[in-house]
């Protein structure tokens, strides 16, 4: 998370450039949520006609989810870490969006256990 100290530091020059890339990637976010819509359409009529889901499809919505929760973060002050196109596409791996792939450390689960989140106690099942 962005801490109180970088947030007190930003200048209005550096707070109006985020806002435009803010705008861009709200803009972005618009779009990928249509074409994960239609991702989740196309898989549920693939599963309808084969009985079983398309590999491509779980790759794709996969990554695109992930790309989703990376935007999300950007554009809610929890990362300075712009998501693509200015960082590599997120791969989509089996560790769900919670992992980030690097960039702006650790996902929810470690910045829980980092950041004092309850006891300061790692996560249950990561000892």
């Amino acid at each position: 998370m962005m801490d109180t100290e970088q947030k007190e530091k930003m200048t209005p020059q550096e707070a109006w450039t985020r806002g435009l890339f803010m705008v861009m990637f709200f803009i972005l976010l618009q779009m990928a949520k249509i074409v994960a819509g239609m991702v989740v359409i196309l898989q549920f009529l693939f599963t309808i006609f084969t009985n079983q889901t398309n590999d491509n499809l779980l790759s794709f919505g996969g990554s695109l989810s992930r790309y989703i929760y990376h935007t999300w973060r950007f554009l809610t002050y929890n990362t300075e870490t712009q998501p693509f196109p200015f960082a590599p596409w997120p791969p989509a791996d089996e560790t769900g969006p919670d992992e980030t792939a690097g960039g702006d450390g650790g996902g929810v689960q470690s910045e829980l256990a980092t950041d004092g989140g309850d006891s300061g106690k790692p996560a249950p099942g990561k000892d």
